[in-house]
């Protein structure tokens, strides 16, 4: 795992080298994804630079790296777990090769398979490669989006990527204006989802996109070289189902599990990092290392279902507690996140990572499961809510249940099934509006009348589902599950979930895999019926394949999630926080948000009448965010924070 860095100039006539502190000051910004050791390449149009955190190859697999005659040049984060597969194929056709590294097949793959080669790579991967003969730039990120790519151009032309944003505000010349959409978005949905980011003069790489950029080309061209299928195949049944699928959880872990640094896993006690522990412990020589918190309160703890399968499956397991009221992070997460970033299990997330690289330096976990195996609530409730919506027709529909739901009382402490309101405002919308509604931390009606004068002017009439809305469009499936998993492969898992676990992780110098989210096994899942993912359980077949590896009651309990007492928190220990949040000069300078009306909010928060928790947090990330970014504050040194923290 690592972090990269780099300048580029499409200017024909701009052949001159970069000065190497320019690329220094981006590496340097990105030192806590790679504390082994660094280096650059410079020469004219590019400059690559790269932090190490050294996993496979630990003596060889320096970074930049070369093809033979020099011409061709990467820098990579990630891993390709196919490496040796792709070596042999390589090696045939004649390549050579110089180290043990997974970063070598990516040159002698473009020299083999040009643009392509990006379609053979089975992995979480980033790179920037740049061929000197062809004076191309080429930038790609994994099917996922597990590994991060940002890039953006800075006033005089030149283009910068990177990492993580920190690697472009690194340079003085960084332009640092607040996209409106942007913000929308988060106030939407609690993160910028891709391809957007907080400035305007930056932006994402989404998953499963790939940018070439040659010298002379006024602009790059951005394609997108893979997507999910949910084109049903051949009906198979529950049994055979469950065979395959333990065989190919099998293969995606033992193909994780490569490393010649201390490895282990997480373990919260849920059925997805469950499942990967068993996993493991049928395939490793040694018991397994897990670590799990375990929370001080009872209503987010699940250290004891963790401990449960530890003692199954004789891991080495390391736990430590969590106070309720672990809150001292808050203030360095602008710096973690780079961006405004409202996912409060961002906090528990960076204590776990710390706990982890205490014993390990690579750690399995068990993202990506809720979207692969169905596992959210949302989905069934989401599915229940759709064939209602089927029965009537949605002009009928929307002129009877919206003014029902708008005119119904918001009952926050009620499960979601028995939230009246939120039920008939659903029945009232389109599916995919529903379901943005469903994903929304504050829906439309409660962000508009939040937002100044001037900032719904410079709006201009823009709305985050926008967003949704255009995925929709570009889907491969109409079919109600399918259609809303992939909205969630888009949105939510590589614009919250990736990014929480990458920037957690990667402040401790950290290495997390995910094999849940195994593209092979990915596609295989998307094109199974809907009935062998949910079927009155969620997650039918993952839950049923693992019966004879896991406790009944470690598999059908109520999922419990990696939540904090956020509502609690900021009508106690945090309302003084929030407050000043709100009375922000910097926010207010900002005019984005209403001041008088950020302050009832928080008046009937604190007074019970209302839940408000996700939408003052949010406020709390994005006023803390413009306070220490918006300044033109520094990123503080992370690896620095994390090692005093860990």
């Amino acid at each position: 795992m690592c972090g990269l860095a780099g300048l580029f100039s499409p200017r024909a006539e701009d052949a001159r080298p970069f000065p190497r502190a320019m690329i220094d000051a981006m590496t340097e910004a990105v030192h806590h994804r790679g504390p082994d050791e660094g280096s650059a390449h410079v020469e004219p149009h590019v400059a690559l630079g790269h932090r190490r955190l050294s996993i496979i190859d630990v003596a060889t697999g320096q970074q930049p790296l070369a093809n033979e005659d020099g011409s061709v040049i990467v820098v990579f984060n990630g891993e390709i777990y196919n490496f040796r597969e792709l070596v042999r194929e390589l090696e045939a056709a004649g390549h050579v090769f110089h180290t043990r590294s997974d970063t070598e097949v990516i040159v002698h793959g473009w020299e083999q398979w040009g643009e392509d080669c990006v379609t053979r790579f089975r992995g979480m991967f980033a790179f920037a490669l740049w061929d000197r003969n062809r004076k191309t730039l080429f930038l790609a990120r994994d099917r996922l989006g597990v590994k991060p790519m940002y890039w953006g151009r800075l006033p005089d032309g030149t283009v910068a990527f990177g990492s993580e944003l920190k690697a472009l505000t690194a340079l003085p010349g960084f332009p640092r204006r607040l996209d409106e959409r942007a913000v929308e978005d988060f106030m939407a949905l609690g993160y910028v989802p891709d391809p957007r980011t907080i400035w305007r003069d930056a932006q994402k790489l989404p998953p499963a996109h790939a940018l070439t950029w040659r010298v002379g080309d006024r602009e790059p061209r951005v394609r997108r070289y893979w997507d999910v299928s949910f084109e049903p195949d051949a009906r198979i049944g529950l049994d055979d189902a469950c065979d395959e699928l333990r065989e190919r959880l099998r293969e995606a872990v033992d193909l994780r599990m490569i490393s010649e640094v201390p490895l282990g896993a997480f373990l919260s006690g849920g059925v997805d990092s469950s499942v990967v522990v068993a996993t493991m412990a049928g395939l490793a020589a040694e018991p397994v290392k897990t670590c799990s918190i375990a929370f001080d309160v009872a209503e987010f703890d699940e250290s004891e279902y963790a401990r449960a399968v530890a003692t199954r499956y004789g891991t080495d397991h390391y736990v430590e507690e969590v106070r309720s009221d672990d809150f001292s992070l808050i203030d360095r997460l602008p710096d973690l996140y780079d961006e405004p970033f409202a996912d409060s299990s961002a906090l528990p997330t960076f204590r776990v990572c710390a706990l982890a690289r205490k014993r390990v330096t690579v750690a399995l976990s068990g993202d990506g499961g809720d979207e692969t195996f169905g596992g959210y609530r949302r989905y069934g409730l989401h599915l229940m809510e759709e064939r209602m919506r089927g029965a009537v027709p949605l002009g009928l529909r929307r002129a009877v249940f919206g003014p029902l739901g708008d005119a119904f009382p918001k009952l926050d402490w009620l499960p979601r099934p028995f939230r009246a309101k939120t039920t008939l405002q659903a029945l009232g919308r389109d599916a995919v509006h529903a379901y943005f509604h469903t994903m929304s931390i504050l829906r439309h009606d409660e962000r508009m009348p939040l937002y100044t004068e001037g900032f719904r002017r410079r709006l201009a009439g823009y709305d985050a589902i926008e967003l949704f809305r255009e995925h929709a469009r570009n889907a491969p499936t109409d079919q109600p599950l399918a259609l809303i998993q992939y909205l969630d492969y888009q949105t939510y898992l590589p614009g919250d979930i990736n990014v929480k676990v990458d920037r957690a992780s990667m402040a401790h110098s950290l290495e997390t895999r995910e094999p849940l989210m195994d593209h092979p096994l990915v596609e295989w899942m998307a094109r199974l019926p809907q009935s062998l993912k949910i079927d009155g359980e969620s997650k039918l077949l993952l839950k049923k394949a693992a019966e004879p590896m896991l406790p009944h009651d470690v598999l059908y309990r109520k999922k419990m999630g990696f939540a904090v007492p956020m509502a609690k928190w900021l009508r106690g220990p945090l309302r003084a926080r929030m407050d000043a949040a709100i009375a922000s000069p910097a926010l207010a300078d900002a005019d984005i948000l209403d001041t008088a009306r950020l302050r009832e909010m928080a008046r009937q928060h604190v007074a019970g009448e209302r839940d408000w928790s996700s939408g003052l947090w949010s406020v709390m990330c994005l006023s803390q965010f413009i306070e220490r970014q918006g300044a033109g504050a520094r990123p503080a040194a992370l690896h620095e924070e994390a090692a005093v923290h860990a």
